[in-house]
């Protein structure tokens, strides 16, 4: 494994670690519900879902626009 692969593969472990301590400390510290915290999840992988969509739709809009364009 080399150098770039052993950096890429530790951030993102270290990012992963870090995102489980804010998950915890939210639950733990703050009294936040463990259903509440699954809600706040869904509502923005939901949202995140929503603006791959949106854009996939412009690219698509903006390819046959592209094409119908090219064909005049």
């Amino acid at each position: 494994m080399g150098r770039a692969n052993r950096r890429y593969y530790r951030t993102l472990i270290l990012g992963m670690l870090a995102m489980a301590t804010l998950v915890w400390a939210a639950v733990d510290q703050f009294e936040i519900s463990p259903s509440d915290m699954l809600n706040l999840f869904l509502s923005v992988a939901v949202g995140v879902l929503g603006i791959i969509a949106a854009a996939g739709a412009v690219v698509v809009i903006w390819s046959l626009m592209r094409r119908l364009w090219r064909e005049k």
